[in-house]
């Protein structure tokens, strides 16, 4: 979870050449899987450690969080498979072993889950016999007895064997009961093959599975479920490699969008929680969807996981409060009525000053640009505003310009300034649209010429991206 995959990369290149044919291996739908909901999850790690994020208690965690992974079990020394967990007391300011049991009490009184997670960058059980299978069911059990843990979530990093691990939860299913979450968060190349053991072991578990989390960050750009490579980072990368679970058997619900939090958090793969909306809105709904298109929405997906919960409280809880918004955490999600007034995403007038590419913007600024109102997370200049590049600017939502106010007689793209160079020949960028080599567009007062194939990339927002150098209409 804490680590970055270059060391796996290069050994799982022809493992990623293997996908041919990955979307069409599907089978029949699985059986009921355990736990099931009539709500989405959002997942987030909980540190048993002090790694320079921030330290909390379990009774400060918010309660958007719906299912709470403690990290991590350590291995139980001469049981082979045997897990136990060490309350890491002195790293967390005195937090006794008495408190954390009574906040895992209380955060199950509120109708959430709280999981012990298995592996991590450093947590390395072996389960690859029946002996070891039987000590990880038994060991986990009783962690579960003793600490109130609802189930096991499963983070190796270091291998896995299919077979027995399977059998180990299997196991555990027979002493836990229907109630068990099982959940996971394999890294993305997991499942860039069929042969690969979390795709075999997915497979096999389908029918008890709670929901997988692949970490979609660490990992470089990978394959989709079209075959097609795409980089991390944007919403394209999430919502075609979630293709890959949603594709092979496993239900919608099953199936959640594992991110980090904060840009510390993860070696690389970071990207603002719009995009994580926006993935969302492309699986869930079938729109805003970018160069890759799911052939059909799929409804709602298993939720959002986050590395970690720890990481989030350093910027202010965002991902809880985002995704408390976009999550049935609380009650169902609906989607937003662009037509209704009342309708906070309701297009209105732009609240922000327009977007100046001399002006320096710090943490907290706000500026509208294309449409949208934007806040800037940190410093700035230069970057127009968007959801891609450095993730610099957070989307606000759509606004409209203020037909009341003044015209600014400096503004070029003003039809009334005197000064405007002329109309422009082509068509109106927008968004969503597919542009191809040598398209061109009009936005902002200039006429761009799309480099490559693009749909929601916004001209001039990226320097090195899909748009050449925007020219002032004439």
């Amino acid at each position: 979870m804490r680590r970055t995959l270059s060391s796996l990369l290069a050994a799982g290149t022809a493992a990623l050449m293997a996908l041919g044919g990955l979307a069409t291996a599907t089978t029949a739908q699985a059986a009921e899987p355990a736990a099931a909901t009539g709500h989405q999850w959002l997942t987030g790690y909980w540190h048993n450690f002090d790694n320079g994020s921030t330290v909390l208690r379990l009774d400060e965690i918010p309660s958007a969080y719906n299912l709470v992974a403690v990290a991590f079990a350590d291995n139980l020394a001469g049981t082979p498979g045997g897990i136990t967990f060490n309350l890491a007391t002195a790293e967390l300011d005195g937090y006794t072993v008495a408190e954390f049991t009574a906040d895992v009490a209380e955060i199950r009184a509120d109708d959430r889950k709280v999981v012990i997670s298995v592996g991590g960058e450093k947590g390395n059980v072996v389960v690859n016999s029946p002996t070891a299978a039987e000590n990880f069911a038994r060991t986990t059990y009783g962690l579960m007895q003793q600490y109130g843990f609802d189930g096991v979530d499963i983070d190796l990093e270091h291998g896995i064997d299919a077979v027995h691990m399977a059998d180990a939860l299997r196991r555990l299913r027979a002493l836990a009961g229907p109630d068990l979450i099982i959940s996971m968060a394999p890294q993305t190349i997991d499942y860039q093959a069929t042969t690969m053991g979390y795709y075999q072991l997915t497979k096999s578990i389908s029918d008890i599975l709670t929901i997988v989390n692949v970490q979609y960050y660490n990992s470089g750009s990978m394959l989709g479920c079209d075959s097609q490579v795409y980089s991390q980072g944007t919403p394209d990368f999430l919502a075609a490699l979630a293709c890959i679970q949603l594709e092979m058997g496993l239900e919608p619900r099953q199936v959640g969008l594992g991110v980090p939090a904060v840009r510390s958090a993860a070696g690389g793969g970071y990207q603002p929680m719009s995009n994580v909306i926006q993935a969302l809105d492309c699986l869930e709904l079938g729109t805003r969807c970018g160069r890759f298109t799911p052939a059909q929405p799929y409804g709602p997906i298993g939720g959002v996981m986050t590395w970690s919960i720890n990481w989030d409280a350093t910027n202010n809880f965002d991902v809880a409060r985002t995704m408390a918004a976009r999550l049935d955490v609380g009650g169902p999600y609906v989607p937003p009525d662009p037509t209704d007034p009342t309708d906070p995403t309701d297009p209105g007038d732009c609240v922000a000053a327009p977007y100046s590419p001399t002006t320096v913007y710090t943490g907290g600024n706000r500026a509208s640009y294309a449409g949208r109102d934007w806040e800037a997370r940190w410093w700035t200049q230069g970057e127009a505003p968007s959801t891609g590049g450095s993730g610099v600017w957070r989307d606000l939502g759509a606004c409209a310009a203020d037909p009341t106010e003044p015209t600014d007689p400096t503004d070029p793209t003003d039809p009334t300034d005197p000064t405007d160079p002329g109309d422009c020949a082509a068509a109106p960028w927008v968004r969503g649209t597919v542009y191809t080599g040598g398209d061109v567009v009009t936005f902002a007062g200039r006429q761009w010429t799309a480099k490559w194939w693009t749909s929601s990339d916004v001209p001039g927002a990226d320097p090195w991206g899909p748009w050449g150098t925007g020219v002032v209409c004439g």
